[in-house]
């Protein structure tokens, strides 16, 4: 098929991987503009613009679609289909309707559950079970569109970094099946009462709320593993937590309970693996204790 790929972030990756592997010809790709990033915020063209030019493919990266000449330009790709993946631009009718088969997007959750921007870190902080990747035809609605194609993925103890990956292989197989035989997988509509809406993750959820069980902070521990990372502070530094295990005590919340770091919530209590200060590599609880002693009895914010 003659396709144009839209996508931005590591995620979408394995798709553009997977359409040139099974042969398809990618006309163009599109994605974010290159931003500042790192810690010397140098300008960073995005990991998808980056894979496309290893591959040789021709990159655009319009601020908006919005624009008619930008439309324009689209439509006179002769395309078959659009195919995309965590763009981050809102798509216009104009290009939504401009290639023959419309357009097709990876989304990753099993919708109706979870449309929206952050659909991984909601599917952990709300411990579901599963999740997955849900192939979809997309029109003017936030990921309201019909759905051609599911696939499942079981949460467990996984980090939103790990899922995510997880989750963006599956897409690319997903949407090469469909895109082999687009007959076998026929548009069926989503029941809009079952929906639930993924709000992008704000910085300030990443603050750990030590009043909550011990079961939900380590969710939030996973959900925000890589980003934004959950923290609490102490002696004017954030620290970042990994990675936690359960425990069993109990004691005022907040409070580390002893001089490995377990730290009471409003039920249970929970012991961190992997913590990361400022500026620094992640590293053991026993390497920070080292240098950076927490005592039992402090309360933690």
């Amino acid at each position: 098929m003659r396709i144009a790929f839209m996508g931005t972030p590591d995620f979408a990756v394995p798709t553009l991987d997977a359409l040139v592997a099974a042969g398809h010809e990618i006309v163009a790709v599109y994605t974010q503009p290159p931003r500042p990033a790192g810690r010397g915020k140098a300008v960073a063209p995005s990991p998808v613009q980056k894979r496309a030019e290893a591959l040789g493919l021709a990159v655009r990266h319009p601020a908006t679609l919005r624009d008619a000449a930008e439309q324009a330009s689209f439509a006179a790709l002769d395309l078959d289909v659009a195919v995309v993946a965590a763009y981050g631009l809102i798509l216009p009718m104009p290009i939504l309707e401009a290639p023959r088969h419309g357009c097709l997007n990876v989304h990753g959750s099993l919708l109706p559950r979870w449309r929206g921007a952050a659909p991984v870190q909601r599917a952990i902080l709300a411990g579901d079970v599963e999740t997955g990747v849900t192939i979809m035809q997309m029109e003017r609605g936030l990921d309201t569109g019909p759905m051609r194609l599911k696939g499942h993925a079981r949460i467990d103890s996984k980090t939103a970094g790990a899922l995510t990956d997880e989750l963006a292989a599956l897409g690319a197989q997903l949407m090469v099946r469909v895109l082999a035989d687009p007959q076998a997988y026929s548009p069926r509509g989503q029941t809009d009462t079952d929906a639930t809406y993924a709000a992008k993750i704000e910085k300030a959820e990443a603050r750990i709320d030590f009043s909550q069980t011990a079961a939900v902070v380590e969710r939030q521990v996973r959900a925000f593993n890589p980003a934004p990372g959950a923290f609490f502070e102490f002696g004017g530094e954030r620290i970042q937590i990994l990675a936690v295990v359960l425990e069993d005590a109990e004691a005022t919340p907040g409070v580390v309970i002893d001089d490995m770091l377990c730290i009471a919530c409003g039920t249970g209590a929970v012991r961190p693996l992997m913590v990361k200060r400022a500026g620094r590599g992640a590293m053991p609880t026993p390497e920070l204790l080292r240098g950076f002693a927490i005592p039992a009895g402090t309360r933690l914010a």
